[in-house]
């Protein structure tokens, strides 16, 4: 007889297998076993009748939830089953937080085990803490369990109580969160914010110096700005009210325009300047903290570019293949077994004057921190350096920037030394600012990111040539330089998760799928690494501003959370809260219930945006513009890269004039004689040949590069765009023909060989309409850099390997109904709730077997199988676990 272990995923079963003896068996349960019903299909027949079934949750017997087996579960339960008769002992070793011991509780409810179970929980996979968590197994923490399932009852109570309200009053598959709901409404409040903001213009003067005696040396200057006036400070941007463009009531500042800072220019010239104080001010900056879920997420985006989510399945991935401890916490503690293996890395990287006088510990400020006991760091007792893991692309990326961090945490701190120079010219007085670095300790490793998008990411010196005072330095150059105030920045993945942890809304680990969410239903846009807010999350929030503030109240939501952690801890009761919350005078229910026949859905689809004489609706097929002229109401649709932010006036005007008037006419084609327009529809800007009638229901277009507004496009512009793609010549090895053309990803080449089309995008300076055959020649010759190393086929998420039969790779990719397995013609989805990163090849090839067998073999049956199944988990966060939005 068998000792049987379970764990959520085959990637972690397969590392976890190499540590224990061998009459252990190591099974995978996908993920969830068992959850709240998804969709009425999956409602039992014996409760289908029951109100509350659709709810999931029976409010009516003490908030009792309706749990299921999936259909692509049943057949791992059964599996798990027979793997139990065989089994003397039963361990679950799922992932040691809330979500985690869940899992753990509902696949003992599930599996009945009629032998000794325990519950193993380990914080990283090497062999030392296997065997360490088999000496120390323990039961299931029931109250962990009871916290874990009121929050999950309680987002069903949100989402399934509010959604169906969203779809009756504004349109079909919105959805409100606990906690999504309120980060749309941060992202509206800062597009509000946008549109509210008045620019403002200032001057000031920069000007080159040299010290004395050194004549025009360019290795010696340096260069300083303008501060005060006549002792009276100049103004800058922290001075101007956004809302009105106006310098702030109180500020006593002086304020240039361009003709007073080209005067000021004028009257300095040729005078002479002097130093007349020199300040040294010694800085000490300590290293930032290991990371958490939440730094982790924030760090990625800022210096690698991921989103939350890819960041959370890259480091499941590299946590179950044992390269990193757990990745779900909010704990910035380090064991002492870590402190000494990053003390031992700094030492034998950087030398012992690099590593801090004592060990650093770190004490986590986060008010609800529960989730593992220790930082994400590298695992082991010794860590691998990211050369020695073997990993690549973002696997090795993120593990690099992992272990930087924990090394980083235990070195020296930095010294520096900030100088501030002023100089007096005249009545004018100007600053220079310098920065020594006297021992970079740290920063030999590792330089925190900044939310500053202007900020660079490593600390450089900025050195000052040795001046003294009453040194008269020499004036090279002075400039006058025109600055206009910014808009409040919109968010970026990592400034709202960072704006969220410190609410106090939601808990770091469900920050990845909520993002998620948001973006997939529309609510915002991922443009250029900022969320962009649509017109959709405006609607969605006035009326929840206006019928249900609560919801969208961050306190509120943050005083939520912090009862969900009572509750984890026994400090408060459960049920009590539900009842409140759902049923009380003022609960959810009832305020639905009162709510629901005053909401009138045709003010709850229109959008308010002050300055606008017209009104915005949303509409089945997105949002539009709405007026009323003298012939009754006028619409046109507003284009899908058209923000809130952005839409004035002018642009109302503009799409109006093409609908009523019709679209601009640059000129007539040379050749056909027909006319070329100018249009704005759904998709952005393009140009058009000819009218559309009933014999050219399609006439030709082209979309406008990007960066090109309507108003700038010529009559040879637009002629350009409406003959591509342009044929260059041919290619003097292949024969083949190069083209000029402009797609989705912005205009490129490409060469069309017998072997496969072979695409280059163009670069900066690089022309779509006049670009050569010699310049496409060399873009040709470069190694090639994008998204797929083959035109037929796009990149892969991963790659399997190949199948054992015909030797034809097996990879994974991602499709728009998910993640899905590829093997020649033949394409299966994903289970649910497993990730990319959790698939080994054994597991594709039983797959693709099992689908080849039920004789379905391509894609679109898949898409017609899962179609009921894909409208209500397209959403879900496809980690291994299946973590829930709150």
């Amino acid at each position: 007889m068998s000792t049987l272990v379970i764990v959520e995923s085959p990637t972690k079963a397969r590392t976890i297998r190499n540590y224990l003896p061998k009459n252990y068996r190591v099974e995978a349960s996908m993920g969830h076993v068992r959850d709240l019903p998804q969709s009425a299909s999956e409602i039992p027949a014996n409760v289908k009748g029951e109100k509350w079934a659709q709810l999931g949750v029976n409010v009516d017997a003490d908030f009792e939830p309706l749990y299921v087996v999936p259909k692509d579960k049943k057949k791992v339960v059964t599996q798990l089953k027979e793997a139990l008769k065989d089994a003397s002992e039963l361990i679950l070793a799922t992932d040691e937080d809330r979500e985690g011991e869940s899992i753990s509780w509902h696949l003992y409810q599930l599996l009945k085990p009629k032998v000794p179970t325990k519950r193993m929980v380990f914080h990283e996979i090497t062999q030392e803490a296997i065997k360490k968590a088999l000496q120390n197994c323990r039961s299931i923490d029931e109250q962990l369990v009871r916290a874990q399932e009121t929050r999950r009852i309680l987002d069903r109570l949100v989402g399934y109580t509010l959604s169906p309200l969203l779809w009756k009053k504004i349109a079909w598959g919105l959805s409100a969160g606990r906690v999504q709901s309120v980060a749309v409404r941060l992202l509206v409040n800062r597009e509000r914010e946008r549109r509210a903001f008045k620019q403002a213009t200032y001057w000031d003067l920069k000007a080159t110096l040299t010290p004395p005696q050194t004549g025009k040396s360019k290795e010696q200057s340096f260069t300083a700005v303008l501060v005060t006036l006549a002792g009276t400070r100049l103004a800058t941007g922290s001075d101007f009210d956004p809302s009105t463009g106006k310098i702030i009531a109180d500020r006593k500042v002086v304020l240039l325009n361009q003709a007073e800072a080209e005067a000021l220019k004028q009257r300095l010239s040729d005078k002479t300047w002097k130093v007349t104080d020199i300040e040294e001010r010694p800085v000490t900056r300590k290293p930032a903290p290991p990371f958490t879920t939440s730094t982790l997420q924030q760090e990625a985006n800022r210096k690698l570019r991921l989103s939350a989510r890819d960041t959370m399945r890259i480091a499941q991935s590299l946590y179950e293949q044992g390269y990193i401890t757990y990745m779900r916490t909010d704990s910035v503690h380090l064991s002492e077994q870590a402190i000494a293996a990053a003390r031992s890395c700094v030492e034998q990287l950087y030398g012992k004057q690099y590593l801090s006088p004592q060990p650093r510990q770190y004490t986590t400020k986060s008010k609800g921190a529960q989730e593992a006991h220790e930082a994400i760091r590298p695992a082991g007792s010794s860590f691998r350096t990211p050369q020695e893991t073997g990993l690549s692309d973002r696997e090795l990326k993120l593990y690099d920037l992992i272990w930087k961090r924990t090394v980083a945490c235990q070195m020296a701190d930095s010294r520096q030394t900030q100088i501030t120079v002023q100089l007096q010219v005249e009545d004018a007085g100007f600053r220079s600012s310098g920065k020594r670095i006297d021992f970079p300790g740290y920063l030999r490793a590792y330089v925190e990111g900044s939310d500053d998008p202007e900020a660079a990411l490593e600390d450089q010196e900025i050195i000052l040539p040795d001046l003294k005072v009453g040194d008269h330095p020499d004036c090279q150059d002075l400039e006058t330089v025109k600055h206009e105030t910014q808009p409040p920045a919109r968010y970026t993945e990592a400034t709202l998760v960072k704006t969220l942890e410190s609410e106090g809304i939601g808990r770091p680990s469900t920050y990845a799928s909520i993002i998620g969410t948001i973006i997939d239903k529309g609510y915002a846009q991922l443009t250029n690494n900022a969320l962009i807010p649509s017109f959709t999350a405006f609607a969605v929030t006035e009326l929840l501003e206006k019928y249900f503030h609560d919801v969208v109240d961050p306190s509120f939501t943050s005083k939520m959370e912090q009862t969900l952690d009572d509750i984890a801890a026994g400090e408060a009761e459960w049920l009590p809260y539900l009842r409140q919350f759902y049923l009380g005078d003022n609960g959810l229910e009832t305020l639905v219930k009162q709510k629901e026949d005053q909401i009138d859905a045709n003010q709850a689809r229109t959008v308010e945006l002050e300055n606008l004489n017209a009104k915005i609706r949303i509409g089945k097929f997105g949002p539009y513009i709405e007026v009323e002229n003298g012939d009754g109401v006028v619409t046109a649709s507003i284009p899908r890269d058209l923000t809130p932010a952005d839409l004035d006036p002018q642009k109302v005007e503009t799409l109006l004039r093409q609908k009523t008037s019709g679209p601009d006419e640059v000129g007539r084609h040379p050749e056909t004689g027909e006319p070329i327009y100018v249009l704005i529809g759904p998709y952005g800007p393009y140009v058009q040949l000819g009218d559309k009638s009933d014999e050219n229901p399609k006439p030709k277009q082209a979309s406008l590069p990007k960066g090109v507004k309507p108003e700038d496009v010529t009559l040879d512009m637009a002629v350009g765009l409406l003959s591509l793609p342009r044929t260059l010549g041919t290619h003097p090895e292949t024969g083949a023909t190069i083209q000029a053309n402009l797609g989705r990803f912005g205009p490129y080449i490409v060469h069309n060989a017998k072997e496969g089309k072979d695409y280059r995008s163009l670069k900066a300076g690089d022309d779509v309409l006049t670009i050569s055959l010699e310049r496409a020649l060399e873009l040709l010759s470069e190694p090639k850099k994008g998204r797929s190393t083959s035109s037929k086929s796009k990149a892969a998420l991963r790659e399997l390997g190949t199948h054992p039969e015909d030797g034809e790779p097996v990879n994974i990719y991602d499709g728009p109904y998910g993640p899905y397995i590829k093997h020649g013609k033949t394409n299966v989805s994903l289970p649910e709730g497993t990730s990319p990163e959790n698939i080994a090849l054994d597991t594709a090839l039983e797959l693709l077997a099992s689908k080849t067998s039920s004789g379905k073999s391509t894609r679109k049956t898949t898409k017609s199988t899962n179609s009921s199944r894909s409208k209500s988990t397209k959403a879900k966060s496809s980690t291994t676990a299946a973590k829930k939005t709150s």
